[in-house]
């Protein structure tokens, strides 16, 4: 927290410096100001939108520890915790495994999260919201473009919050510094980033039984949850990385005529990431089996990740933009001491070396869009590749159609092939085959009638976690039959006057392989608000009521040691609403939300109130947050 305040300072002491130089000389006012277009953020694909500062439904659903809309997630009790998965996408690419602990990376901000900007004049942003006991969060970050070739941008979330139950502190910091330059003649380009980041998060093991009945039948004398007992109190568990990034590129050709034009741009990325996972305990958990030490319980996992590729792209407006590359990976997963068995040895590290081959293509034809994109390691310790490809056509302007399939092929992730602990059950050493997806998607938007998306997925040798019979820790598991899994996803809204009514619903199901797959067979979220100006238009705002509901199933538990949910097929959850009502207000560059969360919670049955089991989910509670701009 003390980083986050001083961060804070350091953009308050930026905004006022800035402020005196902008109206020092002459007395401009704000209508002097850029247009809003003109504030640029630009992603590491090059794609390129602009800051925006109105006040919308979708910026009250991404108004949260993420910043992005959880329609398919189901947070746990306290904020900077995991959170459980009601659906699941397959979109992600990568051609060799992932790290552990993936349960606390939806926070972790990966390459293809970093952005860059370029700005006019000094922006600021700072993003707060109270959370739950002794604790605040804030997102604030601050560029500049000195010139029209360079920008800076700094930016620091930092979160810490006690929490409702004993023993689930949190405590994050994502730090991020990205910077870009380009040429006078913008035929050169470079962009950087560094991204130091770190989550801790203490670990109890949930309710105890006797808890859980206390919980369930609302005893009062237990309003405070912290009086509830939970299976531990002395652990917790941590994710750090850092990483730098580098691209750099040159338009060798660049052509332009009456009729046509030609670009051939040659670049190059280097990146390295050195991430760890750690888990740290003061005595043993007899619920987690035997361990090796009776006492200081402590094993860390690290991954130090080197990658550098070289790639060419050729644009040009007939034959359309093709590029290629060739990349090399360096990597180094493990732990810090061989471990030997009685009737087997569990090594230290999975290391090794890829070379990987991709190209990708895009092209405009009579208002079709055509895109492909593939890899694929051509050589190394990992087989892996992927293929994409789609075709998008604009009707209209309100409406648009979407189709693209996937084949992507990979190892598991790393803690499915090798993991140790302090706990026996925990260790372990595996030969897995690649797991192998399938997936095609539609999307239709239309703006007069809804936006809908369908998609299917197949995938063969499906790896997941699960406590098998006799057994009382989860182990790695593959499915050698196939998961099919479709999803359906429509949105809606209905307007009349200054109502309005914002409906999103999804139907999902797993056609094969549900004894692994467990998922929710409905999800509904939906929104009735009435919105207005006020004060001659000074003030704009939305108020109203949202209803979120899922239906039961076998929701996955959750394992603290590994940091990773487990598939669970012998207890129902789920099935119960979640009633937000909020009054959110916009007054200049500011906008306002409050919010009194789970307010039915006040009046209803808890008997199904968990994010998983052993887990509750929040109480009702009285949030407030803002997000400022300033333009200097």
């Amino acid at each position: 927290m003390n980083k986050t305040l001083l961060l804070l300072l350091f953009l308050c002491v930026s905004t006022s410096i800035f402020s005196q130089r902008i109206n020092s000389g002459n007395d401009k006012t704000i209508s002097d100001k850029p247009p809003i277009d003109l504030y640029e953020i630009i992603s590491v694909d090059r794609d390129t939108t602009y800051v925006d500062t109105t006040l919308s439904m979708q910026k009250e659903y991404k108004f949260n520890y993420l910043r992005r809309d959880n329609f398919e997630l189901l947070p746990f009790s306290n904020v900077g915790q995991t959170y459980n998965s009601l659906a699941y996408d397959f979109n992600r690419i990568n051609l060799k495994p992932l790290f552990l602990a993936q349960s606390h990376h939806f926070n972790y901000m990966e390459i293809e999260d970093m952005k860059y900007y370029r700005v006019p004049t000094p922006l600021t942003e700072l993003y707060y919201k109270t959370a739950f006991n002794q604790g605040q969060q804030l997102d604030a970050h601050f560029t500049i473009s000195t010139s029209e070739q360079f920008n800076f941008f700094i930016a620091y979330k930092g979160l810490r919050s006690l929490g409702q139950y004993q023993n689930s502190l949190t405590s994050t910091g994502n730090f991020r510094f990205t910077t870009h330059y380009i040429t006078k003649n913008k035929r050169y380009r470079i962009k950087a980033h560094l991204a130091a980041q770190d989550i801790l998060n203490e670990e109890n093991g949930g309710l105890t039984e006797n808890s859980i009945l206390l919980f369930i039948n609302d005893v009062s004398e237990f309003d405070d949850r912290g009086r509830l007992d939970v299976n531990f109190e002395d652990a917790e568990n941590k994710l750090e990385g850092l990483r730098f990034y580098g691209e750099q590129e040159y338009d060798l050709i660049t052509k332009i005529d009456s009729t046509s034009q030609t670009l051939l741009t040659l670049g190059n990325i280097i990146s390295y990431e050195d991430k760890f996972y750690q888990y740290k305990q003061s005595s043993p958990y007899l619920g987690f089996g035997e361990s090796y030490r009776t006492s200081d319980l402590e094993t860390k996992g690290k991954l130090e990740d080197f990658n550098i590729q070289g790639y060419a792209r050729f644009e040009n407006s007939i034959i359309g933009n093709l590029s290629a590359f060739i990349g090399y990976t360096d990597f180094n997963y493990g732990y810090n001491s061989v471990l030997i068995l009685d009737e087997s040895r569990i090594t230290n590290r999975i290391k090794g070396n890829l070379v990987q081959a991709g190209a990708s293509y895009k092209k405009e034809y009579r208002g079709f869009q055509l895109y492909g994109k593939g890899a694929i390691n051509i050589s190394g310790d990992f087989d892996a590749n992927f293929l994409t490809a789609g075709i998008s056509f604009e009707i209209n302007e309100e409406n648009k159609v979407n189709a693209d399939i996937k084949v992507h092929s990979v190892a598991p992730d790393f803690n499915f092939l090798l993991n140790q602990s302090d706990y026996v059950n925990y260790n372990w050493q595996n030969n897995f085959e690649n797991v192998k997806t399938q997936q095609f998607q539609f999307q239709l938007q239309s703006k007069k009638f809804f936006y809908v998306t369908v998609t299917y997925t197949g995938i063969e040798d499906y790896t997941y976690f699960t406590i098998k019979t006799n057994d009382s820790t989860p182990t790695p598991q593959q499915y050698k039959n196939r998961v099919d899994y479709v999803k359906v996803k429509l949105e809606k809204e209905f307007r009349y006057g200054k109502f309005t009514l914002a409906n999103t619903i999804m139907y999902q199901n797993a056609l094969s392989g549900e004894e692994v797959f467990n998922v929710p067979q409905f999800i509904t979220r939906n929104t009735l608000y009435y919105q207005n100006e006020l004060f001659k238009k000074a003030l704009f705002f939305q108020t109203g009521v949202t209803f979120k509901y899922f239906t039961m199933y076998n929701i996955n538990a959750y394992d603290p040691v590994l940091a990773e949910f487990y598939v669970q097929n012998n207890q129902e959850l789920g099935g119960f609403p979640l009633v937000d009502i909020f009054f959110n207000a916009k007054v200049r560059q500011t906008r306002i939300y409050l919010k009194f969360e789970h307010i039915n919670s006040l009046f209803t049955s808890k008997n199904e109130y968990f994010s998983a089991p052993g887990y509750p989910y929040r109480d009702a509670v009285i949030r407030f947050g803002l997000v400022w701009n300033f333009f200097l």
